[in-house]
């Protein structure tokens, strides 16, 4: 009998010892919704196939809240191993000295890593003279949603949507005058879109090179550009075409039952909306739409990506390179994908959903995918600003699209009182930084 108990007492001792030697990794991350479900279960797979590790991932609110959270607990001692920070948060996580950049940390645990594994638009937006700093995870862009059943309704071809703004006018205003909808077309992420425009026609946002070159120390607006579709803009919304529906994700209710026929929104949104719209209506999507008089350059990665804090142990830091490894595994990347609609973020995850003919069966997912592989990615322009204060810039556009399609100041007003705001801001920002 003692020595039956002298064995179980050294098994508990052993159990003990084995999960103690358990790294846990804390994971911030703001997927909410649809989102969520999927994480969770890429999450639970990792820890069930790595017994050693285990990452506790922990919703933080939005993304500007959980930006917000991480910075302040880094100051404080309490931020995690790992944060999800949407991408305009990109120039705060370089400037903040909290982060070990993705692609040193290979080198630092004894390992090599092929970075061209992963798309190259991706790539280049969160590179810093070439290197990676964030680990490409949820990445996504903007693209027109619309209902096919809308446009067969008011006689329109439900195979061609419109490319251009002087088509979605003319849409707009058929869809109207044949009683389909009372609005026709509103935004998720209304500050996005603008940033999208000047970046599909190849006009910066701000300067420096878009803060790419150097810090920024003003935006580049208002110009005949920016006037001329805040103006296209406001004169759709006193047509009744475009309907405001707020920031971020709010307009996608309106969309989902049938009151508007068109929605530029994320991709991000993509699954979310399939699955609402079953049954309801056939969703199509598109391109951004553009000027056809002015000149190309691309949409811009938007979502966001995974930032390692720097100051973890050996041990922590092996667990995370390992979770965030796993992530890069084809099959994890193609069920986040198909899950989300966010982009399958490795070439190999690309050419086996090409291969098994997933983008035939479901030609949605690949829209978004095509417009940015298709369009320029040799200036700093198409590619997308990078500036400190982005969250708060972001703010004030979607203040000056509030006011000037309520009519309370014209579109050059309202671009001008959001510029003042926002170039006060990058002063701020570089002072404190440089």
């Amino acid at each position: 009998m003692k020595r039956l108990a002298l064995i179980a007492g050294l098994l508990v001792l052993m159990v003990a010892g084995l999960a103690q030697a358990k790294t846990t990794v804390e994971f911030w991350h703001a997927m909410s919704g649809s989102r969520l479900k999927v994480l969770e279960k890429i999450v639970s797979d990792f820890n069930a196939a790595h017994p050693d590790v285990e990452v506790r991932a922990v919703f933080t609110g939005t993304y500007e809240e959980t930006l917000t959270r991480f910075i302040a607990g880094y100051r404080t001692g309490t931020a995690p191993h790992l944060v999800q920070v949407y991408e305009v948060g990109t120039q705060t996580m370089i400037d903040s000295g909290a982060i070990i950049p993705v692609y040193q940390i290979p080198e630092m645990l004894g390992e090599t890593w092929d970075w061209a594994q992963y798309v190259h638009p991706i790539v280049l937006y969160y590179s810093v003279d070439g290197d990676l700093w964030p680990y490409p995870f949820s990445s996504s862009t903007f693209m027109l949603y619309y209902n096919k059943d809308h446009l067969r309704q008011a006689g329109l071809d439900p195979n061609k949507p419109p490319t251009t703004w002087a088509e979605v006018e003319e849409y707009g205003e058929q869809l109207i005058q044949a009683g389909v909808v009372t609005n026709v077309l509103s935004f998720g992420w209304p500050d996005c879109i603008f940033e999208q425009e000047l970046a599909l026609h190849n006009y910066l946002y701000a300067d420096n090179e878009n803060g790419r070159a150097d810090l920024s120390t003003r935006v580049t607006w208002p110009d005949a550009f920016s006037v001329k579709l805040f103006e296209t803009w406001t004169r759709l919304s006193q047509k009744g075409i475009f309907l405001y529906g707020g920031p971020e994700y709010d307009a996608n209710a309106a969309f989902t039952a049938g009151k508007i026929s068109m929605l530029l929104q994320s991709t991000s949104s993509l699954d979310g909306i399939l699955k609402t719209a079953l049954g309801k209506f056939e969703v199509g999507t598109s391109f951004l739409p553009r000027f056809a008089d002015e000149p190309s350059g691309n949409s811009v990665i938007g979502g966001s990506s995974l930032w390692v804090r720097k100051g973890q142990s050996e041990a922590e830091l092996r667990a995370v390179w390992e979770f965030l490894k796993y992530l890069s595994q084809t099959d994890v990347a193609i069920y986040w994908h198909k899950g989300t609609g966010y982009f399958p973020t490795t070439n190999a995850a690309l050419k086996q959903l090409m291969d098994e003919g997933w983008f035939v069966e479901s030609p949605n997912h690949l829209t978004a995918f095509l417009q940015i592989l298709s369009g320029r990615q040799d200036t700093a322009a198409a590619l997308g600003a990078r500036l400190g204060p982005f969250p708060e810039i972001r703010d004030y556009i979607r203040t000056a699209i509030e006011k000037a399609c309520a009519g309370t100041l014209s579109p050059e007003e309202a671009l001008a009182e959001a510029a003042a705001k926002a170039n006060r801001a990058l002063e701020e920002y570089r002072s404190l930084i440089k």
